[in-house]
């Protein structure tokens, strides 16, 4: 199995957490699939993108040249973003060979149009839900933002691969969070319910992993503990995020 040493190293005024990659993962395993409980009543709806997302997207796409870098970090930034792009690269490429899962990939080989069409096809309104959703979203964007910067400490570890694991780690609350009916959404697993809405949308194989491993028996990647110290390096702690239930006393729920 996978195994993390843990070290101190100082990010700018700030003592965080790193974790190493020490030991490559056993083969031969023996795997016991779970059943998955969860089916969806109804078709999920688009995720929400912060508005600011799209002022800063717009503003971008109105210079004279693209600077497709500059577009794929801003739609990084935010879950809801991320996710509808993903989702629409799901439903163009189906589970053919070479199916993008870069954003900037995904922006390139579909259409700059069509991407930002999907981004935004809903914002996040300032109703009684924004502030569950403005909690989320800041929340998931930090976790990947020290996912990937754990990451880059190892040679064994993609750090794209871990943003994206850490930005969607917590999916598992969304249909809580936004209000989707027909979804389960009072199921105490939000492992499970994270492990179903990745592969519903699929998501990139390394995401679908990062939740599987709670789900197989016998089964650990690299992914949950590297989103473990993430969360050790993080300062906001005001989600009931899964992964803060070993290493701290149950939050405030955001909804």
């Amino acid at each position: 199995m996978f195994s993390l040493s843990c070290r101190l190293i100082v990010l700018g005024d700030e003592t965080v957490m790193k974790s190493v990659v020490r030991q490559q993962p056993e083969h031969n395993q023996v795997l016991e699939i779970m059943p998955l409980q969860i089916e969806f009543a109804v078709q999920l709806p688009d995720v929400p993108v912060q508005p600011e997302t799209l002022l800063l997207i717009d503003l971008e796409i109105q210079e004279s040249s693209v600077d497709l870098s500059v577009v794929s970090q801003l739609v990084l930034n935010d879950l809801g973003a991320t996710a509808q792009i993903l989702r629409l690269a799901a439903r163009e490429y189906g589970n053919a060979e070479g199916h993008p899962t870069r954003i900037e990939d995904c922006i390139s080989d579909i259409g700059l149009n069509a991407c930002m069409e999907a981004v935004s096809a809903r914002v996040v309104t300032h109703d009684f839900r924004h502030k569950a959703i403005a909690e989320i979203w800041a929340h998931s964007r930090e976790i990947a933002q020290y996912s990937k910067l754990i990451a880059e400490e190892t040679s064994e570890i993609n750090p794209d691969e871990a943003y994206l694991v850490g930005l969607f780690h917590a999916i598992g609350l969304l249909p809580s969070v936004l209000g989707w009916d027909g979804c389960g959404t009072g199921i105490a697993d939000r492992w499970l319910m994270g492990l179903k809405l990745a592969r519903k949308w699929s998501l990139p194989g390394f995401v679908v992993e990062s939740f599987r491993e709670k789900q197989l028996a016998g089964c650990q990647t690299v992914w949950p503990e590297i989103v473990q110290q993430a969360h050790w390096c993080a300062r906001r702690r005001s989600v009931p995020c899964t992964y803060f239930n070993d290493i701290g006393p149950q939050l405030l729920h955001v909804v």
